[in-house]
């Protein structure tokens, strides 16, 4: 709610800072409230300890300044481990072909371009190899711009340095870096969920630039229904060998990529 204000109640810097306004108001309002602050509340007869408490020790506790190890892991090479790897860097790469395709429609209004786009995949597989110099997982491109990116049609470099410069700080400094993660989930939920409907919309006007019909309107129903059931079911992975659940981690995402792929090539497409 207090995003939407923001958004459509201001003009200017307001309007289009809205979400980061509304991620402060929400913290600071649930500091008011007590959400950041151990405590009990009574429901019926059962005390329940409230699921919003924002650990301050882990401030406290936090180092003023630290500097990464580069290889604090020792390297191993695992097929099991480097196989499903591979194929979840295939649909990542999707993921950030989709994610620069909405973010340059939402910022733009134009199509992204070919060197746009192998710019983005390229920067992906770089930024990866980088990480596991410093014993982290790989990087992957962050969906939740697009939405971003269609709200304020923001696209600049100095936006996204500056970006990538509060990062860089919040590493230095693991006390910023503390700060942040101990945010209330309901104040990052809010923020999250107009965001991610952005998304949505986004992928909507993408994938209708297109007739959904024949060919296309078969990958996108079926990769869907896979992609939604099981991200819904996850009990499934259950029946599932090791080395498929390290792929799917318990999100429908990466077998759908894969099956729209498959089906894209498999499937003949219709006559125009």
């Amino acid at each position: 709610m207090k995003t939407l204000v923001f958004k459509h109640a201001f003009k200017g810097f307001p309007s289009v800072a809205s979400i980061l306004l509304g991620i402060l108001v929400g913290y600071l309002v649930s500091f008011v409230m007590g959400l950041c602050l151990p405590h009990t509340t009574v429901i019926g007869e059962t005390e329940v300890t409230c699921a919003y408490i924002t650990n301050w020790e882990q401030v406290k506790d936090a180092a003023w300044f630290a500097v990464p190890q580069i290889l604090p892991v020792k390297p191993q090479f695992n097929i099991g481990a480097i196989i499903p790897m591979c194929i979840m860097f295939i649909v990542t790469a999707v993921e950030t072909v989709g994610d620069t395709a909405g973010i340059v429609k939402g910022g733009l209004d134009r199509e992204a371009t070919d060197k746009e786009l192998s710019g983005a995949v390229i920067c992906d597989g770089v930024g990866s190899a980088f990480a596991t110099l410093f014993g982290v997982l790989p990087n992957t491109s962050f969906s939740q711009n697009v939405g971003l990116v269609g709200m304020t049609k923001i696209v600049n470099r100095f936006a996204i340095a500056m970006g990538a410069g509060i990062l860089v700080l919040a590493g230095l400094f693991p006390k910023i870096g503390a700060i942040i993660s101990i945010m209330p989930q309901p104040v990052l939920g809010g923020a999250a969920v107009i965001m991610f409907a952005s998304i949505i919309i986004s992928g909507i006007n993408l994938i209708t630039e297109e007739p959904l019909s024949g060919c296309n309107a078969t990958i996108v129903s079926v990769a869907l229904g896979l992609g939604y059931g099981i991200g819904s079911t996850t009990a499934v992975q259950a029946f599932m060998p090791s080395w498929m659940s390290y792929i799917f981690g318990g999100s429908g995402i990466v077998p759908a990529a894969l099956l729209a792929i498959l089906l894209n090539i498999v499937i003949p497409k219709d006559e125009k």
